[in-house]
């Protein structure tokens, strides 16, 4: 019976560095293969052209490199490139490549479906099938990087943790995902240019500020009403927002690093004053910004877009109180909506 080969990109490099003392050869050999695994995101041991073939036969006898493929690609017409991401074992995630004047953005998945319940989104739909490991979306990163200097002219400039599956129920591997994006053994990127999004796991939030990451925080909030974000998130039952609050005053005293609340602004659900007057209240609690998302809908269910009017009345009431606010449109429209709301983000 033939046994299951380790991924090797999970083996740290002093790990790298032992397992070639203990075949006989020499520990820089270790140094070389994380160099080739990581800064040059090879996905095939014959890449390792400093490396004798007779070492190349050996980690591929041992080991091997579950890369993902970018399945399909569409592009629009407003430049946002969508892959289908196909991974190992064949399942499929989704990435999103978000162009603006000034930086290309890429939304990236942590897990194969999600294990969370938005009523709105329709990878909820989905059953969470399993977490993606670091090398996973490591790699959807290097692809949209690759996407970006082919198309635009230039490196990927800022990453989303908003696609498929929700970051903070996969924290080891998305925390190692990062490291590795901002090491300078990796893509040598500033942890200031990276969000995660979060629906509101609180106690995670405490764990990240714990852990004094330096990357920035978002959170889909979607109503400061409970009976409402319940309605939209039924989930969030088992985070309410006296709990979200708490421990978004805990992240902001630990890290002094301002909230980005995500909001879909939805007709007959959050659009009356009694949901503006709840949002601006709860603002207050944190430094933070507001940024309003056209809806993408998904059917023609209870969950549409709300009018202009309503998004304006957000955007008065936020000003007024002195909160930064900006409506996000929706990106892609002309290609298949990416993952829930993904294709929103920008």
């Amino acid at each position: 019976m033939e046994i299951e080969k380790k991924d090797i990109r999970s083996l740290t490099k002093q790990q790298l560095r032992d397992f070639f003392v203990a075949n006989g050869d020499k520990a820089f050999r270790g140094n070389q293969v994380y160099e080739w695994l990581w800064s040059k995101a090879s996905h095939n041991f014959d890449d390792m052209t400093n490396v004798s073939k007779e070492t190349r036969a050996m980690l591929e006898k041992n080991f091997v490199i579950n890369h993902i493929k970018v399945d399909t690609l569409q592009r629009s017409e407003d430049g946002t490139v969508k892959n289908a991401v196909r991974l190992h074992d064949g399942l499929i995630v989704e990435s999103v490549l978000i162009p603006t004047e000034t930086r290309t953005t890429a939304c990236v998945s942590s897990q194969v479906g999600c294990s969370l319940d938005c009523n709105f989104c329709a990878t909820a739909r989905l059953k969470r099938m399993r977490n993606l490991e670091p090398g996973e979306i490591y790699d959807q990163v290097v692809a949209i990087d690759k996407e970006s200097r082919l198309y635009y002219g230039h490196p990927l400039s800022n990453i989303v943790f908003m696609g498929m599956g929700e970051p903070l129920m996969n924290y080891n591997n998305v925390m190692k995902a990062i490291a590795m994006i901002t090491s300078e053994e990796g893509l040598g990127m500033s942890p200031k240019r990276i969000t995660v999004s979060t629906s509101g796991v609180s106690k995670m939030i405490k764990k990240m500020a714990d852990d004094e990451v330096k990357f920035k925080l978002a959170v889909s909030l979607h109503s400061a009403i409970e009976a409402t974000r319940n309605r939209i998130m039924p989930f969030t039952k088992n985070f309410p927002l006296t709990e979200l609050r708490e421990a978004l005053e805990y992240w902001y005293r630990k890290t002094k690093s301002k909230v980005t609340y995500e909001y879909v602004v939805w007709k007959g659900i959050n659009d009356d004053k009694a949901s503006i007057d709840a949002l601006v209240k709860f603002c207050k609690y944190v430094p933070c910004k507001v940024n309003l998302i056209e809806y993408n809908p998904i059917d023609d269910g209870e969950f549409q877009q709300a009018s202009d009017e309503a998004i304006d009345n957000y955007i008065s009431a936020l000003e007024r109180h002195d909160i930064v606010a900006k409506v996000r449109r929706s990106r892609g429209k002309d290609i298949d909506a990416a993952c829930g709301q993904l294709a929103n983000k920008s």
